[in-house]
């Protein structure tokens, strides 16, 4: 009776396993280095979730039309040891996010600096994920 019970532990802790590192994927897995993409827009909201944060953006078309985008950034925990908080990006605030589109061509791409109104550049991305500027070494 013990041992089945250590078998099914050992397989309930292996699904788990694999979900989280399904969940938490490489840059190269969604996003295209050979798309970069320069967005300028007014924020909706911003999700801090983990793995990642993400930015909801409203782009103005040149036709007056609005594209929503949703930019993806580094863990909530990477994010606060740059000094950025919850507090930091409010709703209605314009930002222009430098970043890398997704493979499939959706309106999501993976944010490598984010610019604020007064032209300060936070380095929004993870480190280690094989995105073309990866890492804290590359801020401005």
């Amino acid at each position: 009776m013990n041992r089945s019970r250590v078998v099914v532990a050992a397989l309930i802790f292996a699904a788990s396993v694999s979900v989280s590192l399904r969940a938490h994927h490489s840059f190269a897995a969604e996003f295209d280095a050979n798309q970069p993409v320069t967005l300028k827009g007014t924020v909706t909201k911003m999700d801090w979730v983990n793995p990642h944060t993400w930015i909801h953006l409203d782009v103005k078309n040149p036709d007056g039309t609005v594209t929503k985008w949703m930019i993806e950034g580094g863990t909530p925990n990477t994010l606060v040891r740059r000094g950025f908080t919850k507090a930091s990006l409010q709703a209605g605030t314009e930002i222009t996010i430098e970043g890398y589109r997704a493979k499939n061509g959706a309106n999501r791409a993976n944010g490598a600096d984010m610019i604020l109104p007064d032209g300060k550049r936070l380095f929004m991305g993870s480190s280690g994920t094989g995105a073309p500027k990866d890492g804290p070494e590359n801020e401005k």
